[in-house]
């Protein structure tokens, strides 16, 4: 009765920390297991596919399981189960210790949190292999060195060890060496011995331990629909009782006394008793470091088993639709892809009496949580002078659209009857990332179509019956030519950062929010390219040839007309000759009428008596009625400052000297410039683009506001006549010629 009597202590105890290596001890099954399943003894089997699996009467009332990875951070109760490839070398003659150190430590972590941990551990027989090898080697180099005075360690053959003898010789010292772990953690640990594979036994303990959640780590990413490594196998994000058919299971493990299937098996039984499940990766050397943790924080990993289906598609799928839908979005003629936009636009005044109760529904909703602040309520308001005018620009995008995919741009004759040609091409499959802002989706969504692209759209949830109904309209337009899934809503409790490691169904990210959404993704995006702006720091100069009727009125329209947009000013430059003129009182008296809060720079600090608050830091974007004034001593000082503080979003110049403003304009490196005008004109409606997808300050690809030509790629075609390149050698038959060819206004095909 040692175990259970060691049992009953530690489950009262928080500090504890259960261990349940595998088979070691027949008789030791009975001890653990609670009264009323002594009957297990007699293993009652219950067959699914071709894995006998242990009857375990279910008393587990606590409750169901989780239904959604995001409630995983809820679980109190968890047991981890590690199987023989995670807790084991490559060359299965020993233990990964540094593997097994970062597992302790997250499981420690957890333990601290104020949950419960429990683990099911292999590693017994590895640990055991190890030590009779070492054992067989030096009484073998004994008996030899008496034999012949020779030792030749490696000429012998080492005889095949029982895993029973293995397990026996290794139990204490893998118990060992995890007391040893977790002491440096202040976790006292005790254990308890199973017979049973640890896949069940895992699954037993979790139902009658009445846990939350089970982790299985194995050395595979999760669950996949054929065996991983094959050519078209996919990995499941969630898998639902009633989908085995549907999977393919491969070989046993390598190491370990089951396989995939036994571990599905286990899931499904655990599941069925309230228990939640993820099989995940425990060897990746870039995961297992925080794969457990990540789990518990609800992140995507490996595959989550769950009792509720989704009425609608996953996110994988919704994927896949985009993708197969844009390319056929793409072969559509120019016409057809104008109609669908012009349709939209049509749709957008025909319904919007319907669109503003939706909208009416989300501002009713913010405003009773009181969770958005006023100039994102402004941004999520929509009105119908705002639809006339996203119409307008809707209809824009289709007549700039007609040449665009397809559309020839270099034309080269390599040589004869061989002809080259560089084409435009859509990038892909886009994920638009979007806060507050429901006119983005109908922007976004044309600017998509016109450029043959496949759509992921996925907006904040303040904003979801706008949402909804604009994309319901967007389906609608796009279903005149059989286009439907081109362009998908994710209504899914997808996290930002799950969809941003997508990278085999997404081709480019491109965040429309707050600055520290854009850099949210851009730290997340895994093996993507995000397409964006960190920030909005953009800057007005005064300069001392600056005319009086120009500074106020263009001042006034950059910070206040919008003070929350990305391309309203933050940073006022100032030319140091216009302190204590009248203009700069101008400046002063008509920023405070507008209510704007003024910071102050170092430079401008130092010249006043009683100074505005300076400023913590010149790189600062305040999004609302504030912004910071600097003073400095020219055009080459400013541009230098905006240089050192700004986000190469967008700078001005007010200036009537022409010669300072080209100087401005020519060395001032950001994505938009501009000379006597509002920072409020970087905008792809006011560029006469139709609308943008997002304003990029990267250095590669579209800079500035990204209409359809930033939402194209190119592609190569090269038309020939049976040519191979052994006839351009030296002493071949052929010449190359690489000459321009002219370009056709319209591409005929």
């Amino acid at each position: 009765m040692w175990c259970q009597a060691a049992l009953n202590p530690l489950l009262r105890a928080p500090s504890g920390c259960l261990m349940f290596p595998p088979r070691a001890v027949a008789a030791a099954s009975r001890f653990y297991l609670p009264r009323h399943s002594r009957s297990l003894r007699n293993e009652s089997i219950r067959c699914w596919s071709n894995i006998p699996f242990i009857t375990v009467p279910l008393s587990r009332t606590h409750g169901k399981s989780f239904a959604h990875r995001s409630e995983l951070k809820h679980a109190k109760r968890i047991v981890v189960k590690l199987g023989s490839a995670v807790v084991t070398r490559g060359d299965e003659c020993g233990l990964a210790l540094g593997r097994l150190a970062s597992i302790v430590e997250q499981v420690s972590v957890l333990q601290n949190q104020g949950r419960e941990m429990m683990i099911v551990t292999s590693g017994a027989v590895a640990f055991g292999k190890q030590r009779l090898r070492h054992e067989i080697l030096l009484s073998q180099s004994v008996r030899q060195a008496l034999h012949s005075g020779q030792s030749q360690l490696k000429d012998m053959a080492i005889p095949v060890l029982e895993a029973r003898a293995c397990a026996a010789a290794g139990q204490s010292g893998l118990m060992a060496l995890y007391e040893a772990m977790f002491t440096q953690y202040s976790i006292c640990a005790a254990q308890v011995i199973s017979v049973k594979d640890n896949d069940s036994l895992a699954a037993r303990l979790a139902v009658e331990m009445k846990t939350d959640l089970l982790i299985v780590l194995s050395d595979v990413e999760g669950l996949f629909d054929s065996p991983p490594g094959s050519d078209d196998a996919k990995l499941i994000d969630i898998f639902y009782p009633g989908d085995q058919q549907s999977v393919t299971f491969g070989t046993k493990s390598r190491v370990g006394m089951g396989g995939m299937e036994a571990k599905v098996k286990a899931a499904l039984w655990a599941l069925q008793g309230g228990t939640s499940v993820v099989i995940a990766n425990g060897t990746h050397p870039k995961i297992s470091g925080h794969v457990i943790t990540d789990i518990v924080e609800g992140k995507k990993v490996g595959t989550f088993f769950s009792e509720v289906k989704p009425a609608g598609p996953t996110v994988e799928q919704q994927g896949e639709m985009a993708r197969a839908g844009g390319r056929t979005l793409a072969a559509l003629q120019p016409e057809q892809r104008a109609e669908i936009i012009y349709r939209l636009a049509d749709l957008l005044t025909d319904q919007r009496e319907e669109i503003l109760l939706a909208n009416k529904k989300d501002l009713e909703e913010a405003e009773n949580k009181g969770r958005l602040a006023l100039p994102l309520l402004k941004r999520l308001s929509l009105s119908a002078a705002k639809l006339n005018s996203l119409a307008i620009g809707l209809r824009q995008i289709a007549a700039s659209s007609q040449d665009s995919v397809g559309r020839i741009i270099r034309r080269t004759r390599i040589a004869k009857d061989l002809e080259l040609e560089q084409v435009t091409v859509p990038i892909g499959v886009l994920l638009v990332i979007f806060e507050s802002r429901p006119d983005c989706l109908p922007q976004v969504s044309a600017l998509a179509i016109a450029s043959g692209n496949g759509l992921l759209l996925k907006g904040g949830k303040e904003a979801t019956y706008s949402n909804q109904i604009l994309h319901h309209l967007t389906q609608e337009a796009l279903s005149i030519h059989g286009v439907k899934d081109a362009v998908q809503l994710v209504n899914t409790r997808e996290e930002v950062e799950d969809l941003c490691r997508l990278d085999k169904l997404i081709d480019l990210i491109i965040p429309r929010g707050s600055s520290q959404l854009v850099r949210d993704i851009q730290k997340a995006a895994k093996g993507i390219p995000v397409m964006g702006h960190s920030e909005g720091i953009c800057h007005v100069y005064v300069d001392v040839d600056a005319s009086v009727e120009k500074v106020t009125r263009i001042i006034r329209d950059s910070k206040c007309e919008y003070p929350a947009a990305c391309n309203a000013l933050e940073t006022l430059l100032i030319h140091r000759d216009l302190l204590r003129t009248p203009l700069f009182d101008q400046i002063i008296d008509m920023l405070r009428v507008e209510q704007v809060k003024i910071h102050a720079g170092p430079k401008f600090a130092s010249y006043l008596t009683f100074s505005p608050s300076e400023v913590k830091s010149l790189r600062t974007e305040y999004g609302d009625l504030a912004c910071c004034i600097e003073v400095v001593d020219g055009v080459r000082e400013a541009v230098e400052h905006i240089h050192k503080y700004g986000s190469s979003h967008t700078d001005v110049i007010i200036t009537e000297n022409e010669e300072t403003a080209e100087f401005f304009l020519q060395h001032v490196d950001s994505a938009c410039v501009f000379w006597n005008t509002s920072t409020r004109f970087s905008d792809g409606y006011r560029f006469g683009l139709g609308a943008e997808v997002g304003i990029s300050t990267s250095r590669i690809h579209a800079r500035g506001p990204v209409g359809i030509e930033g939402l194209l790629t190119t592609k190569w075609l090269l038309r020939g006549d049976n040519h191979i390149v052994s006839d351009f050698s030296e002493h071949g038959s052929m010449k190359f010629l690489h000459e321009s060819l002219p370009i056709p206004r319209r591409n005929s095909s």
